[in-house]
């Protein structure tokens, strides 16, 4: 068994440093141009080079997606571009459309191409397919089963990436015109709208104005409502496979999420290699994922259809147990202080959690806190305010600070 790569999402810089930090071996993100997530942070030019620099410093690859469905209008700045990612170092880019292939063929022949899971490679025909023409990684559809990817991989030698833990899109692959029809954004050039989680009511044609719920719920009904997929109870079954890269999802998701989701599947990949015959789940790791914001969870459709669960019909919202307070950015250890960013209102007296990949949970209550100039403060109400905690353990530049919800 070869050990899988770990693919964490990067919306921005800070989250690409936290990836890095809590166990990616990898990232993936997106410029701007090109990429399906144009709502996301995403990088410039020197963004980028800075992430490849550090992600590269600490042994993590970078993979860039160039994945949008491309009109004749974009193809004109895509050579260009292509180049431009080339010289920054990137280690891969991920491409769904054969005309972006074929000109990063001609282009860059020297960076490797991954076959975005857009491009819906369902069958190991399709994956000889873009083997044949040089794809060096399919990022396999989500609609696949375990046993369909066993085949795929006894049938072709290529490396294969799957989604394993994140948001799941109703249409087939995430290629949705819902968006496109509706508010005229296009999902298929990164800038979904996401109608899927709106409110549905059924309307029979000669009845217009009278509004059925196709659920019994006041609010209405979430049928488009995909729940979130989460498959760190069933690692070994995702080795097993012949899985090469454990892709997680969530470009436009906090650094709280990342941190925490590629921290969980850090400990459990690494779990399960160091002892493979005696491995067993830890029930933490599932309620330490459960502390991030999320829908409901399913294993889609790796254990196949009849056993598949993908809607939630009683509601579009997120269950969110914790709130994400703060980063730390440094630590004294002779005032056995910390220096906090914080990102959510705390107060004297609260109790939080800290976290980090070097630094073992532990609970405690705020007894002291100052601003940055030293002066005792009860609150710190101000987005991104520096202030100096007490601390009753070590801790390290990027641990987590989290609290809780009433």
């Amino acid at each position: 068994m070869n050990k899988p790569e770990l693919l964490a999402p990067a919306g921005d810089l800070e989250k690409l440093k936290m990836a890095v930090r809590f166990g990616a071996d990898a990232v993936y993100l997106g410029g701007r141009q090109f990429g399906l997530r144009a709502s996301a942070g995403n990088f410039d030019t020197e963004q980028m080079a800075q992430g490849i620099e550090f992600a590269h410093a600490h042994g993590a690859k970078v993979y860039v997606t160039v994945n949008v469905f491309a009109h004749n209008r974009h193809i004109e700045e895509l050579p260009g571009y292509l180049r431009e990612l080339y010289e920054l170092g990137v280690d891969a880019i991920l491409v769904s459309d054969p005309g972006v292939f074929t000109i990063a063929r001609e282009t860059v022949p020297g960076l490797p191409l991954h076959i975005s899971t857009q491009a819906n490679t369902t069958n190991w025909a399709s994956v000889k397919f873009w083997a044949q023409h040089g794809a060096e990684r399919i990022v396999l559809a989500r609609e696949l089963s375990l046993s369909e990817i066993r085949e795929i991989r006894d049938k072709v030698d290529i490396e294969l990436e799957a989604f394993v833990h994140g948001a799941m899109c109703m249409s087939y692959s995430g290629r949705c015109l819902m968006s496109s029809f509706m508010t005229g954004r296009s999902a298929n050039l990164g800038e979904c709208a996401q109608p899927c989680r709106w409110k549905y009511a059924l309307v029979e044609e000669k009845r217009p104005g009278q509004y059925f719920p196709i659920e019994e719920d006041e609010n209405g009904s979430y049928v488009f409502n995909s729940m979130d997929l989460c498959m760190i109870e069933h690692i070994p079954e995702l080795v097993k496979a012949g899985i090469n890269s454990f892709k997680i999802e969530g470009r436009m998701k906090s650094i709280h999420y990342v941190a925490t989701v590629v921290g969980v599947y850090r400990k459990a990949i690494d779990s399960f290699f160091e002892n493979p015959q005696g491995w067993s789940f830890n029930p933490l790791w599932l309620d330490e994922i459960r502390k991030v914001s999320h829908r409901e969870y399913t294993t889609g459709f790796f254990f196949g259809r009849e056993n598949f669960k993908g809607e939630n019909v009683e509601t579009s919202g997120y269950r969110r147990e914790y709130d994400f307070v703060g980063v730390v950015r440094e630590y004294n250890p002779d005032t056995k202080t910390a220096v906090v960013e914080q990102r959510n209102k705390f107060c004297l007296g609260d109790e939080i959690e800290i976290t980090g990949p070097d630094t073992p949970t532990f609970v405690q209550e705020i007894k002291y806190m100052s601003d940055s100039n030293g002066k005792p403060i009860e609150a710190a109400p101000h987005a991104q305010q520096t202030v100096i905690l007490s601390v009753e353990k070590p801790v390290h530049p990027l641990d987590m600070l989290r609290r809780e919800k009433a």
